[in-house]
């Protein structure tokens, strides 16, 4: 028998971070507004969760984050320059990010972690499951990762966290699941969760990337959640409570993603989205992948 849930339609973005590991850039533009080619990065997420049918975004912002609502907002000066130069070619892509969905935005007083960055969004979200996106982790368009979380989801109910193998050596980077298998290839159940464990006392090599499915009983236990690592409230944390104990919000399910991830929250990584995302592109790839070989061939 086919379980029905309630349709998820509305997604959360946390935006509050500092963007340290980008100073000075970020010291006053915000990290989501860096470049990714010739769009912010924020915008790509937008975009994915628009696609994944999610038309009702909640930005969790900070300080020195108005120029996030601004690029999502109207610039009739702009466009009415572009439309007197008769450039429809940048006034449609001006008009593009205003026109993507209905934006909200709430701001996260105090940086206590993504745990704290979530609660903020209880009072819109309400008692509907919901998606969280985080801005450093960009997903291929070409990959419905979302989509089949949001999938999941619908099937089972509770929550789903997207999981990615990484080598042994880098688990200590990411959050870490204990997983089942179960009938779907794709689909693990999630047993538990370790925030950054070394390698040695890591469950597994499925690490947590950016993007979850998360039942409304979250808030309920985040509002109790202590600070954990670093002295955050830890998402992870409150993930694990409810992987422990079904009654509370349903199982806990994992999507292992196999697609292509960019990571634009390490400055390395960054700078090999741009130089992955422009080789793909129509309009620039072919030139900059000639170039690209020419300068490789040369200077390596």
């Amino acid at each position: 028998m086919t379980l029905s849930h309630p349709r998820i339609s509305k997604a959360v973005i946390p935006a509050a971070g500092l963007g340290t590991r980008f100073l000075p850039a970020t010291k006053a533009t915000p990290k989501e507004m860096l470049p990714v080619v010739d769009k912010p990065a924020i915008q790509y997420v937008v975009e994915e969760a628009v696609s994944a049918g999610l038309d009702d975004v909640l930005m969790i912002t900070g300080r020195n984050k108005r120029p996030l609502e601004d690029h999502f907002d109207r610039n009739y000066e702009l466009e009415s320059a572009l439309q007197k130069k008769g450039d429809a070619g940048r006034l449609a892509k001006v008009q593009e990010s205003s026109d993507l969905a209905t934006m909200h935005y709430v701001r996260q007083g105090d940086p206590r972690g993504l745990g704290h960055a979530v609660l903020c969004a209880a009072p819109h979200v309400g008692h509907e499951p919901f998606a969280v996106l985080l801005g450093d982790d960009l997903i291929d368009a070409r990959d419905a990762l979302l989509q089949r979380m949001i999938e999941v989801q619908a099937q089972h109910g509770g929550s789903v966290i997207a999981l990615m193998e990484v080598a042994p050596e880098q688990i200590h980077l990411y959050g870490c699941a204990v997983v089942a298998e179960t009938e779907d290839s794709d689909v693990v159940k999630i047993g538990g969760l370790v925030e950054k464990p070394d390698a040695a006392d890591a469950p597994s090599n499925y690490a947590v990337i950016g993007r979850y499915v998360l039942d409304p009983h979250i808030f309920e236990i985040l509002r109790k959640t202590q600070p954990g690592r670093g002295g955050e409230i830890q998402l992870t944390d409150a993930l694990q409570q409810l992987a422990q104990d079904e009654t509370v919000g349903g199982p806990v399910h994992g999507v292992v993603f196999k697609g292509r991830r960019y990571d634009t929250g390490d400055r390395g990584d960054y700078l090999r989205a741009i130089v992955r995302l422009a080789c793909e592109r129509e309009d620039l790839g072919p030139e900059f992948r000639t170039w690209l070989r020419s300068f490789v061939a040369e200077e390596m």
